[in-house]
């Protein structure tokens, strides 16, 4: 899909974060109008690993996907696992290999049940609830609810782009709540710089379009965003 290539380009350059880049679905849908066109293409490539999808902690229905996601997540268990050496017995830290060769590779998904994640990790040995609490404490999963038995994929770390996320879209609505007229020209809004969110405007305004937040009308003098009605 050529719309991911281009937001994938464009996502802003964040190396002191050390964020690979992201898309979130709700981009997607600011930029191709079909949502289940979007929605089939995004399951097949996820399915051909070409990308991967992972739920966002951010208390809304948020699901990012990524081309290096994979990559991003074989650097991080290194680094993690070398953490928790300090901590724990050799015994509980293969955990970790067993995660990589053994997960990662064989489910696509966004989510993986209890009893699959340990059917998967006993490829490697017996697996114990210490051990997956190792990776839970490491970031890699995350409980669907406090009581469940499925963890959501997730990305070590990925809390300073989530406070961006939620901080940078309060900014942009309050932008234009603050406004008469309760809208501006994309022109104008692009050229301005956000104080909360290091992901920029751009960033903000396709999430918040695809998400039906903002609405956007062609007029003489371009396009103007406005806030939708609710």
């Amino acid at each position: 899909m050529v719309a991911i290539q281009l937001m994938l380009a464009q996502f802003p350059k964040l190396e002191q974060w050390n964020l690979r880049p992201f898309v979130l679905r709700t981009q997607l849908y600011s930029s191709v109008k079909d949502r289940t066109t979007v929605d089939k293409e995004l399951e097949a490539l996820k399915q051909q690993q070409v990308v991967r999808m992972f739920k966002l902690n951010s208390g809304r229905d948020d699901f990012a996907f990524s081309s290096s996601f994979l990559f991003l997540l074989l650097a991080q268990i290194d680094a993690a696992k070398q953490r928790m050496e300090s901590k724990h017995s050799a015994d509980t830290t293969i955990v970790f290999d067993w995660f990589q060769n053994y997960v990662l590779g064989s489910s696509p998904d966004l989510s993986i049940s209890n009893s699959h994640l340990v059917s998967l990790l006993s490829r490697g040995g017996k697996t114990t609830d210490k051990q997956i609490s190792v990776l839970i404490n490491a970031g890699f999963l995350v409980r669907q609810m406090s009581d469940s038995e499925d963890y959501w994929f997730s990305i070590p770390g990925i809390g300073w782009a989530m406070k961006n996320l939620t901080q940078g879209r309060k900014e942009v609505t309050q932008l234009l709540r603050k406004r008469q007229s309760k809208e501006a020209l994309l022109s104008v809004l692009e050229k301005r710089k956000l104080r909360s969110s290091s992901l920029g405007m751009r960033f903000h305004l396709r999430d918040l379009l695809g998400s039906s937040v903002l609405v956007s009308v062609e007029t003489t003098s371009g396009a103007l965003i406005r806030l939708a009605k609710r």
